[in-house]
Formats: structure tokens, sequence, C-alpha cells
């Protein structure tokens, strides 16, 4: 029986923060000298990114305007883990109600959902988010909960895989899924350079989709006809989660894109093979932006172009990297885009995350 993905929706928060002024933030926040702040620059221009998004305004604002973090430059008392997940708690609920309602679903299609699965790695409370949004939404009591947490960027796939499951064990099933992630919420005010990479790149954002295994009356939909999941266990300490006393923090080393590199081509190998379709035949690419470097591996490892991979680049420049529901961002670029004429095309998507966890995805497109 298959699963098909009816809609996504996408949100982000208010405040767009400028890359530029983003580093001027982590200068100032980290106290560098002239050399290092220039170094600090160069990073931050280097990773194809314009703007991203928080929920907090100060990244973008002057010290005196400071609303989360204390009214100095150094940020001293700088804030514990304690008023960050209060942050997140306050913040998550309207931000993934924004992206529920890009779906563009009515009211008591939304209230037939039978299973919930929400996705985050940054932030935690209970009752927790998917409570909140059974009360909020007027969902169903009895909806069957499953919360996906911690597991970084590669989260929107297991969610994906959770939902296909759930589909094909239920003719009825009709699975609302929400990615949320608010990473600037735990910036570090370190100089190592896991945090420094980590500072370029993270945002916050929202993703919601929308699975049945009955297909819609109307196109473009996506059919989930395969995935495929490998451990890639020499890179274990180059990409991880740990929780310290001033926020989650994010180790991410510059060799993640070689590690990539060295085993995409075999991901990609297992996912198509027994589907009667080769790599060369595939028209469209979903690869979650975890980085510009990692982009750039990838596409010389399978022989691409930029503008093969055009919808990742779009969303880094635009967003960032915001974890989880990043590479929904870029499927649903593409889904916008397609024609009729792309009916029965094949879209290839990927993602990454710790472990050195690597995800692989085949849809097929509809739109008859």
């Amino acid at each position: 029986m298959s699963a098909y993905i009816h809609a996504i929706g996408t949100a982000v928060p208010e405040y767009k923060i400028d890359q530029q002024q983003t580093v001027e933030f982590m200068i100032d926040a980290l106290e560098l000298d002239d050399r290092e702040a220039r170094k600090l620059r160069v990073l931050y221009r280097a990773t194809g990114i314009q703007s991203r998004h928080s929920v907090i305004p100060d990244y973008g604002t002057n010290v005196d305007n400071f609303s989360f973090y204390p009214k100095k430059k150094n940020l001293e008392p700088f804030p514990a883990i304690h008023s960050r997940m209060k942050l997140y708690e306050k913040s998550a609920l309207s931000l993934a109600e924004k992206a529920i309602n890009d779906l563009k679903i009515n009211s008591a299609k939304l209230k037939s959902a039978t299973h919930l699965i929400t996705v985050s790695c940054t932030g935690m409370y209970a009752p927790g988010l998917d409570i909140q949004l059974v009360q909020k939404l007027g969902l169903n009591s009895d909806i069957r909960r499953t919360a996906i947490n911690f597991m970084g960027c590669y989260a929107a796939f297991n969610a994906i895989k959770a939902a296909d499951a759930i589909c094909a064990s239920d003719e009825n099933a009709k699975v609302l899924v929400l990615c949320l992630e608010l990473c600037t919420i735990h910036f570090q005010k370190s100089t190592e350079e896991d945090h420094l990479l980590s500072g370029a790149l993270f945002s916050d954002g929202a993703a919601a989709l929308w699975m049945s295994n009955q297909a819609p009356d109307e196109g473009p939909y996506l059919e989930a006809k395969r995935f495929y999941c490998d451990l890639f266990l020499d890179g274990k300490q180059e990409m991880a989660w740990h929780i310290g006393d001033h926020g989650f923090e994010m180790r991410l080393t510059s060799y993640v894109p070689a590690l990539i590199q060295k085993g995409i081509t075999e991901l990609t190998h297992k996912l198509l093979e027994g589907h009667h379709i080769n790599r060369h035949e595939i028209e469209h690419y979903a690869i979650h932006p975890g980085g510009k470097r990692i982009l750039e591996v990838i596409e010389k490892e399978l022989e691409l172009t930029k503008e093969d991979n055009a919808a990742a680049y779009e969303v880094l420049s635009k967003y960032g990297n915001m974890s989880s529901p990043t590479v929904l961002f870029v499927l649903k670029n593409i889904l916008d885009r397609l024609k009729k004429e792309n009916n029965g095309q094949h879209i290839l998507s990927f993602a990454f995350g710790p472990g050195l966890t690597l995800e692989s995805m085949l849809l097929e497109i509809h739109y008859e």
C-alpha cells in the first residue's frame, strides 16, 4: 500500500537577520581581536547564506535593545539552559501552527488526522508540543502521538518513514507531521571550531506535511517509493549534540563533508537497486543543505550540476540550516514548481546527521 505526501507547509520566525549582522553580533559576543574578526567574517561569507531567521531579535539589533541576552556586549551573565528551554516552550506552538496553516488544509480535514508525529532536537518540555497542538487545532484527543527527538538534521526522514509505515498498516490513516527547530537559542559563547561553524550555519524554522495512503484528487503530490539509511561510524565523533549548562552544544567538524562524499555513491546505489532506475534518470534532487561544502561534494561525487541542486542552494541562502525542517523546505521548493509534464518523474532526497547517519529517499511525482 503506497503512502502519499499531499502537501508541505513551512514557516520561519518573524526576525529575519542578515548574515553580516549576525557575524558582527558574534564578534562582539566573543570579544574577538581584529585578526580573529577577519577570519570569522570570511567563514560567514563562505557559507552561502544571505539571511537566517530566529525567535531572538538580538542577533540583528544593538545591545541596548536586547530582549533575551543581557544588555552587555559580552552577554554576561550568559543564559543558562533553563532560560533557553523557557524560550523554546514560549515560541514553539505559534511557529508550529504557522507551518500547519501553510499546508492549506481545511479545518475538517485537519481534524480527521489519526496520527500526529512531532520532531525536534532543540527543545523539550512536557506536556509537550504534541499535546499543545491537539488542543490548539482541535484534534481528536485519542489521536495517536509519536515524538521523534534529538536526531538532528535527518529526523524528517524518520518521521516520513514512520508515517509511511503507519499508512501501510492502516488504510484509514491520516498522518500530520511537524518538524520544528529553534537552533539559534543554543548559541555558545565559545571560539572552538565546532561552535564557530554551528553559529555560522544554524537557524530556526518549522515544516509540516500531510500523508495518507489515499491519493489526493489533484496534483501535484508525492508518492514515497523507497528509503535507505546507513551509518558511517567512522564519523561518530564528527557530528553530535550534547546538553551543556548553557544550551545544547553542537559538535560539527569540517571533516563531515569528506565523510559524506565517501559514502554518498554507495548510499545512492543501495537506495535505487531493485527499483529499475539509475541515478542518471533522476530529474529532481532534494538534498539537505547542511552546508555549502556538503552540497559541493555531493555534486562532484554524483556528477550533478549546481542547477540540479538549485532548490537546496536557494533554501540555504534564504534560511540557513534549520536542522530537521530544512529538507522539507527543499522538497516544498520543488513541489511548488512542478507542472503536469513532471508527472511520473522522480525526486532523490538526502539528509545527514549524528552517527554519522546518511538517509536517502526516492519519491515519485504525480500530477495527472
